[in-house]
């Protein structure tokens, strides 16, 4: 592979990578204030604080790869997150609605998170550690939302 390929091909995977943790984060602050149940709440602060950890191990990495700018979600990206999330919480806030929408994201996040380890294949050791470290993370917050479906 050349090596402007390899870089872009590097610099993709850690966006695509860096972009799945943001809209983890985005999702987390748009819900947060709308959640009345105290555990629900503790649970989702503590899934923010190890998906802002994770955000930033690939800032450090994007520096130390010498990668200008990661690239966060567009502006229309957050725009319609933020949009689908006020919409569907207008007339529902309770908290089995509340964690059925964080479910439904956190599992479009785990599959992201199989394809992109699949499609990058042989890229970069360190991305792949994150991007696991990701997805299993994200396997666990599954396990430890459906709880307050019942």
């Amino acid at each position: 592979m050349q090596e402007n390929n390899k870089n872009e091909a590097l610099e993709n995977y850690l966006n695509g990578v860096y972009q799945n943790i943001k809209t983890a984060v985005q999702s987390i602050e748009d819900l947060l204030p709308k959640v009345t149940d105290n555990n629900l709440k503790k649970e989702l602060a503590s899934q923010q604080d190890y998906y802002i950890a994770l955000q930033k191990e690939c800032e450090v990495f994007a520096q130390s790869e010498k990668i200008e700018k990661i690239k966060d979600n567009n502006w229309l990206e957050k725009a319609k997150l933020w949009s689908s999330i006020n919409l569907s919480t207008l007339t529902n806030k309770t908290t089995r609605h509340l964690a059925e929408m964080m479910l439904f994201g956190t599992f479009m996040g785990y599959i992201t998170c199989i394809k992109d380890l699949s499609d990058h294949k042989n890229i970069s050791n360190e991305i792949d550690e994150i991007l696991t470290k990701l997805k299993d993370f994200e396997r666990k917050n599954i396990d430890s939302l459906i709880p307050y479906l019942v």
